[in-house]
Protein backbone atom coordinates (compact mmCIF):
# COMPACT_ATOMS: atom_id res chain seq x y z
CA UNK A 1 0.00 0.00 0.00
CA UNK A 2 1.50 3.43 -1.05
CA UNK A 3 2.08 5.91 2.21
CA UNK A 4 -0.51 8.56 3.22
CA UNK A 5 0.28 11.98 1.57
CA UNK A 6 1.81 14.13 4.23
CA UNK A 7 0.77 17.78 3.50
CA UNK A 8 3.29 20.35 5.19
CA UNK A 9 2.80 23.09 7.40
CA UNK A 10 3.73 26.65 5.75
CA UNK A 11 4.61 27.41 9.51
CA UNK A 12 6.91 24.58 10.07
CA UNK A 13 8.67 25.22 6.43
CA UNK A 14 8.81 28.96 7.21
CA UNK A 15 10.55 28.26 10.56
CA UNK A 16 13.00 25.75 8.89
CA UNK A 17 13.96 28.28 6.12
CA UNK A 18 14.84 31.07 8.87
CA UNK A 19 17.40 28.83 11.05
CA UNK A 20 18.54 27.81 7.74
CA UNK A 21 19.15 31.30 6.72
CA UNK A 22 20.38 32.65 10.20
CA UNK A 23 22.49 28.96 11.69
CA UNK A 24 20.90 30.38 14.63
CA UNK A 25 17.88 29.39 16.88
CA UNK A 26 18.51 31.90 18.64
CA UNK A 27 18.08 34.73 15.85
CA UNK A 28 15.80 32.89 13.86
CA UNK A 29 13.11 33.29 16.98
CA UNK A 30 13.83 37.56 17.39
CA UNK A 31 13.24 37.03 13.65
CA UNK A 32 9.60 35.33 13.80
CA UNK A 33 8.81 36.70 16.77
CA UNK A 34 8.88 33.35 18.52
CA UNK A 35 9.93 31.40 21.65
CA UNK A 36 13.11 29.49 20.79
CA UNK A 37 11.28 26.58 22.32
CA UNK A 38 8.67 26.72 20.16
CA UNK A 39 11.03 26.85 17.18
CA UNK A 40 12.77 23.80 18.53
CA UNK A 41 9.25 21.57 19.09
CA UNK A 42 8.25 23.09 15.22
CA UNK A 43 11.78 21.48 13.87
CA UNK A 44 11.08 18.13 15.57
CA UNK A 45 7.65 18.19 13.93
CA UNK A 46 8.98 19.02 10.48
CA UNK A 47 11.56 16.08 10.79
CA UNK A 48 8.39 13.72 12.05
CA UNK A 49 6.71 14.46 9.32
CA UNK A 50 9.44 14.02 6.62
CA UNK A 51 11.18 11.21 8.82
CA UNK A 52 14.59 12.91 8.19
CA UNK A 53 16.70 15.03 10.42
CA UNK A 54 17.36 17.97 8.65
CA UNK A 55 19.51 19.93 11.01
CA UNK A 56 22.66 19.19 13.25
CA UNK A 57 22.62 21.38 16.24
CA UNK A 58 25.39 21.93 18.86
CA UNK A 59 25.96 24.48 21.27
CA UNK A 60 27.96 26.71 18.97
CA UNK A 61 26.14 26.06 15.44
CA UNK A 62 23.49 25.09 13.70
CA UNK A 63 24.16 22.96 10.21
CA UNK A 64 22.22 21.57 7.59
CA UNK A 65 22.18 17.88 7.15
CA UNK A 66 22.62 16.81 3.29
CA UNK A 67 18.08 16.18 3.39
CA UNK A 68 17.92 19.37 5.27
CA UNK A 69 20.31 21.04 1.97
CA UNK A 70 17.60 19.05 -0.47
CA UNK A 71 14.48 20.24 1.83
CA UNK A 72 15.43 23.75 2.12
CA UNK A 73 15.83 23.97 -1.94
CA UNK A 74 12.02 22.92 -2.04
CA UNK A 75 10.99 24.81 1.08
CA UNK A 76 11.81 28.27 -0.41
CA UNK A 77 10.37 27.70 -3.67
CA UNK A 78 6.96 26.65 -1.54
CA UNK A 79 7.33 30.09 0.71
CA UNK A 80 7.76 31.84 -2.34
CA UNK A 81 4.33 30.87 -3.57
CA UNK A 82 2.59 30.79 -1.00
CA UNK A 83 3.32 34.46 -0.15
CA UNK A 84 3.10 35.58 -3.89
CA UNK A 85 -0.91 33.89 -3.72
CA UNK A 86 -1.57 35.77 -0.42
CA UNK A 87 -0.25 39.04 -1.92
CA UNK A 88 -2.18 38.39 -4.64
CA UNK A 89 -5.38 37.96 -3.25
CA UNK A 90 -4.60 40.65 0.35
CA UNK A 91 -3.28 43.62 -1.37
CA UNK A 92 -4.54 43.71 -5.36
CA UNK A 93 -4.84 47.72 -5.01
CA UNK A 94 -1.25 47.95 -4.06
CA UNK A 95 0.06 51.19 -6.33
CA UNK A 96 2.87 52.96 -6.89
CA UNK A 97 6.74 52.96 -8.49
CA UNK A 98 9.81 52.02 -6.86
CA UNK A 99 12.90 52.20 -8.14
CA UNK A 100 15.50 49.88 -7.99
CA UNK A 101 19.16 49.89 -8.81
CA UNK A 102 21.74 47.24 -9.53
CA UNK A 103 24.98 46.03 -11.00
CA UNK A 104 24.29 44.54 -14.18
CA UNK A 105 26.08 41.19 -14.08
CA UNK A 106 24.21 40.19 -10.67
CA UNK A 107 20.87 41.37 -12.38
CA UNK A 108 20.94 39.28 -15.34
CA UNK A 109 22.15 36.38 -13.70
CA UNK A 110 20.07 36.34 -10.65
CA UNK A 111 16.91 38.64 -10.67
CA UNK A 112 15.03 38.17 -14.27
CA UNK A 113 12.94 35.63 -12.74
CA UNK A 114 11.95 37.70 -8.85
CA UNK A 115 11.81 40.54 -10.55
CA UNK A 116 8.72 38.78 -12.47
CA UNK A 117 7.73 36.84 -9.84
CA UNK A 118 6.96 40.28 -8.07
CA UNK A 119 5.61 42.24 -10.77
CA UNK A 120 2.89 39.16 -11.55
CA UNK A 121 1.78 39.59 -7.81
CA UNK A 122 1.84 43.40 -8.07
CA UNK A 123 1.02 43.84 -11.37
CA UNK A 124 -0.42 47.75 -10.27
CA UNK A 125 3.13 48.40 -9.35
CA UNK A 126 5.30 50.02 -11.51
CA UNK A 127 9.39 48.26 -11.35
CA UNK A 128 11.87 51.39 -12.93
CA UNK A 129 15.30 49.02 -13.12
CA UNK A 130 18.52 50.60 -13.46
CA UNK A 131 21.73 48.62 -13.87
CA UNK A 132 24.73 50.65 -13.58
CA UNK A 133 28.23 50.33 -12.09
CA UNK A 134 28.42 50.02 -8.13
CA UNK A 135 29.53 53.30 -7.77
CA UNK A 136 27.20 55.30 -9.81
CA UNK A 137 24.66 53.17 -8.07
CA UNK A 138 25.76 54.35 -4.36
CA UNK A 139 25.79 57.93 -5.39
CA UNK A 140 22.01 57.65 -6.64
CA UNK A 141 20.91 56.15 -3.60
CA UNK A 142 22.58 59.03 -1.67
CA UNK A 143 21.12 61.66 -3.97
CA UNK A 144 17.47 59.98 -3.47
CA UNK A 145 17.60 58.72 -7.35
CA UNK A 146 16.62 55.16 -5.86
CA UNK A 147 14.53 53.35 -3.55
CA UNK A 148 16.45 50.51 -3.11
CA UNK A 149 19.95 49.47 -4.51
CA UNK A 150 22.20 46.58 -4.98
CA UNK A 151 25.60 47.05 -3.92
CA UNK A 152 29.26 45.21 -4.36
CA UNK A 153 31.11 45.58 -1.21
CA UNK A 154 33.89 43.91 0.53
CA UNK A 155 33.02 41.24 3.01
CA UNK A 156 33.83 43.60 5.67
CA UNK A 157 32.37 46.16 4.61
CA UNK A 158 30.32 48.21 7.63
CA UNK A 159 28.21 50.19 4.74
CA UNK A 160 25.12 48.91 6.60
CA UNK A 161 22.38 46.89 4.46
CA UNK A 162 21.74 43.88 4.46
CA UNK A 163 23.72 41.20 2.78
CA UNK A 164 21.48 39.22 0.67
CA UNK A 165 24.45 37.17 -1.81
CA UNK A 166 27.60 36.30 -1.39
CA UNK A 167 30.27 35.87 -4.84
CA UNK A 168 33.13 33.39 -5.33
CA UNK A 169 35.16 34.83 -7.74
CA UNK A 170 37.54 33.17 -10.21
CA UNK A 171 39.80 34.02 -13.23
CA UNK A 172 38.95 33.54 -16.06
CA UNK A 173 40.19 33.58 -19.48
CA UNK A 174 40.32 32.98 -23.51
CA UNK A 175 42.03 31.25 -25.14
CA UNK A 176 45.20 33.21 -25.05
CA UNK A 177 47.44 31.67 -22.13
CA UNK A 178 48.66 34.88 -20.99
CA UNK A 179 48.98 33.06 -17.23
CA UNK A 180 52.20 30.87 -18.33
CA UNK A 181 53.36 34.29 -20.90
CA UNK A 182 56.63 36.35 -19.77
CA UNK A 183 55.95 40.07 -19.21
CA UNK A 184 52.97 41.89 -16.93
CA UNK A 185 49.49 40.04 -16.95
CA UNK A 186 47.19 42.21 -18.88
CA UNK A 187 43.87 42.97 -16.77
CA UNK A 188 40.53 43.57 -18.34
CA UNK A 189 38.68 45.80 -15.48
CA UNK A 190 35.83 47.78 -14.92
CA UNK A 191 36.94 51.15 -14.21
CA UNK A 192 37.28 52.54 -10.68
CA UNK A 193 36.31 52.09 -7.65
CA UNK A 194 35.50 48.43 -8.29
CA UNK A 195 35.53 45.78 -6.04
CA UNK A 196 36.49 43.23 -9.00
CA UNK A 197 39.22 45.56 -10.16
CA UNK A 198 40.52 46.02 -6.28
CA UNK A 199 40.89 42.15 -5.66
CA UNK A 200 42.25 41.23 -8.99
CA UNK A 201 45.27 44.17 -7.84
CA UNK A 202 45.37 43.50 -4.82
CA UNK A 203 46.10 39.41 -4.87
CA UNK A 204 48.29 39.93 -7.61
CA UNK A 205 50.01 42.41 -5.52
CA UNK A 206 50.59 40.00 -2.69
CA UNK A 207 52.14 37.83 -4.56
CA UNK A 208 54.65 39.89 -6.38
CA UNK A 209 52.60 38.51 -10.33
CA UNK A 210 53.61 42.01 -12.72
CA UNK A 211 50.29 43.59 -13.84
CA UNK A 212 49.28 45.80 -16.18
CA UNK A 213 45.05 47.33 -17.37
CA UNK A 214 44.81 45.99 -20.74
CA UNK A 215 41.23 47.11 -21.40
CA UNK A 216 38.60 49.42 -19.39
CA UNK A 217 35.32 48.75 -19.73
CA UNK A 218 31.94 49.57 -17.55
CA UNK A 219 29.51 46.91 -18.99
CA UNK A 220 29.93 43.29 -18.94
CA UNK A 221 29.32 42.36 -22.06
CA UNK A 222 32.32 45.02 -23.33
CA UNK A 223 34.66 43.22 -20.72
CA UNK A 224 33.38 39.40 -21.66
CA UNK A 225 34.38 40.39 -25.18
CA UNK A 226 37.55 42.04 -24.78
CA UNK A 227 38.71 38.88 -23.09
CA UNK A 228 37.43 36.45 -25.66
CA UNK A 229 39.31 38.55 -28.03
CA UNK A 230 42.52 37.28 -26.04
CA UNK A 231 42.88 41.10 -24.71
CA UNK A 232 43.43 40.07 -21.10
CA UNK A 233 42.08 38.09 -18.48
CA UNK A 234 38.96 39.02 -16.07
CA UNK A 235 38.19 38.62 -12.53
CA UNK A 236 34.07 37.28 -12.48
CA UNK A 237 31.73 35.81 -9.60
CA UNK A 238 32.04 31.88 -10.73
CA UNK A 239 28.56 31.82 -11.73
CA UNK A 240 28.48 34.41 -14.44
CA UNK A 241 31.02 33.30 -16.18
CA UNK A 242 29.90 32.41 -19.83
CA UNK A 243 30.61 29.67 -22.42
CA UNK A 244 33.55 30.53 -24.27
CA UNK A 245 35.43 31.76 -20.82
CA UNK A 246 37.33 29.26 -18.88
CA UNK A 247 38.33 29.58 -15.24
CA UNK A 248 41.93 29.45 -14.36
CA UNK A 249 42.09 27.25 -10.88
CA UNK A 250 45.26 27.36 -8.45
CA UNK A 251 48.61 27.89 -9.53
CA UNK A 252 50.28 30.80 -10.86
CA UNK A 253 47.47 32.50 -10.16
CA UNK A 254 46.14 33.84 -6.44
CA UNK A 255 43.07 32.76 -4.56
CA UNK A 256 40.62 35.50 -4.92
CA UNK A 257 38.37 36.06 -1.93
CA UNK A 258 34.88 36.31 -2.19
CA UNK A 259 32.94 39.41 -2.35
CA UNK A 260 28.94 40.22 -1.32
CA UNK A 261 25.98 41.72 -2.27
CA UNK A 262 24.24 44.29 -0.29
CA UNK A 263 20.84 45.44 -0.22
CA UNK A 264 20.26 48.81 0.87
CA UNK A 265 16.74 50.56 1.71
CA UNK A 266 15.78 53.83 4.08
CA UNK A 267 12.90 53.66 7.17
CA UNK A 268 9.38 54.60 6.90
CA UNK A 269 9.75 52.50 3.63
CA UNK A 270 5.75 53.44 1.26
CA UNK A 271 4.44 49.74 1.23
CA UNK A 272 5.44 48.83 -2.39
CA UNK A 273 8.93 49.79 -1.57
CA UNK A 274 8.92 47.59 1.46
CA UNK A 275 7.64 44.66 -0.50
CA UNK A 276 9.98 44.71 -2.67
CA UNK A 277 12.70 44.89 -0.61
CA UNK A 278 11.39 42.20 1.48
CA UNK A 279 10.65 39.41 -1.41
CA UNK A 280 14.29 40.21 -2.54
CA UNK A 281 16.11 39.26 0.68
CA UNK A 282 13.63 36.63 0.88
CA UNK A 283 14.65 34.87 -2.49
CA UNK A 284 18.08 36.05 -2.34
CA UNK A 285 18.35 35.15 1.42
Amino acid sequence: MPKSLVNLDIDLLRTFAMIAKERNFTRAAERLMRQQSTMSLQIKRLEDALGHRLLDRTPRSVELTPEGEAVLAYAQKILDLNDEVVSLTHEPQMQGVVRLGTPEDFATQHLPDILSRFVQAYPSVALEVTCDLTMHLAEGYRNGQFDVVLLKREKSSSGGGVRVWREPLVWVAGQHDYVHATGPLPLVVSPEPCVYRKRAIESLDRVKRPWRIAYTCASLSGSIAAVRAGLGIAVLPKEMVPAGLHVIDGDPLPDLKDTEIALLAGTNLRPPVAKLRDHIVRCLG
